[in-house]
């Protein structure tokens, strides 16, 4: 079993912030508190793209959670039901993202804020994660931060190991199984090539999970009432400790140069066979093909 970064300060600090969790008795209380970043990504899967800005076009077209991050907003419910504890969830877009939240929330998410802002607007998965890290920072203490494998219109997989960088907590990807949780280290097994790894990963962490982790559940009905009357914090460039210079269009050094729409030229040659006369027609007309293009 590998073992990551175990005696680090933010684990040192994680530690101290767990005593301080202690009831009256003494006897610490096992608690988590955990951040899910989520997306909205289009519906259809023909999606496309600005050439000027070489972002996608969300104009007009419908929207749903990404798919991929139910397995993380799960993963985090299941996890406070068996420890106790809160799930945050967060996202970053423009104000009908706050439809997105409120489905995580009917699931049994306890808050949500929405980090939105113009000058967001254009970001690349670098200026992504380093806006969605410092709103985790105005969140405050937290011990787990779960994010989905990838998105399903970018497909990068970056922002959530992106988010941990710009945090500096230990990342695990890939996570098929959470095994333990005990003495603010979290036993796990991630899915790799060869079959499964096991790890030991020490909290604060991120992690990114696949499909293999859980089967995402449904809203309840009572989840819905309350996500109706949720009044959702707005996190701006105002309110957050940002650097300006890493925000949006302009503070994302990924640029898109050039944007094709691969064209299919493949043509082909139809050889009926609707009797046995054009059967022996059609063979040769295939055998004569083949000897054509040298593949025979």
């Amino acid at each position: 079993m590998l073992h990551v970064g175990l005696f680090d300060t933010n684990s040192e600090r994680h530690l101290k912030l767990c005593k301080a969790r202690s009831g009256s008795s003494g006897i610490l209380e096992v608690t988590v508190q955990i951040i899910v970043p989520i997306k909205q990504v289009p519906e259809t899967s023909n999606v496309k793209m600005d050439p000027a800005t070489g972002t996608v076009i969300r104009a007009g077209v419908e929207t749903v959670v990404n798919p991929l991050d139910l397995y993380a907003l799960e993963t985090a419910l299941r996890l406070k039901e068996k420890y106790g504890g809160s799930v945050t969830v967060i996202t970053m877009g423009p104000s009908p993202a706050i439809k997105a939240l409120k489905e995580a929330v009917a699931m049994g998410c306890d808050r949500a804020v929405l980090v939105s802002d113009r000058k967001f607007g254009g970001s690349d998965t670098w200026a992504t994660s380093y806006t969605l890290a410092q709103a985790i920072r105005k969140l405050g203490a937290y011990d787990l931060i779960i994010a989905g494998e990838r998105a399903t219109d970018g497909d990068t997989a970056q922002v959530g190991p992106g988010i941990a960088a710009w945090l500096d907590i230990p990342l695990a990807t890939y996570v098929a199984k959470i095994n333990k949780l005990a003495d603010g280290v979290l036993t796990l097994e991630r899915l790799v090539e060869e079959g499964y790894q096991q790890l030991s990963v020490p909290l604060p962490a991120l992690l990114t999970v696949v499909k293999e982790i859980a089967a995402p559940r449904l809203p309840t009905l009572r989840g819905k009432k309350t996500a109706k009357h949720m009044e959702i914090p707005v996190f701006t460039s105002e309110n957050m400790p940002i650097d300006p210079s890493f925000l949006g269009l302009k503070g994302s050094p990924t640029k898109v140069v050039k944007i094709d729409t691969p064209k299919v030229t493949r043509g082909g040659r139809t050889a009926l066979a609707n009797d046995d006369d054009a059967v022996g027609t059609a063979v040769k007309q295939l055998i004569g093909f083949l000897h054509e293009k040298g593949l025979v």
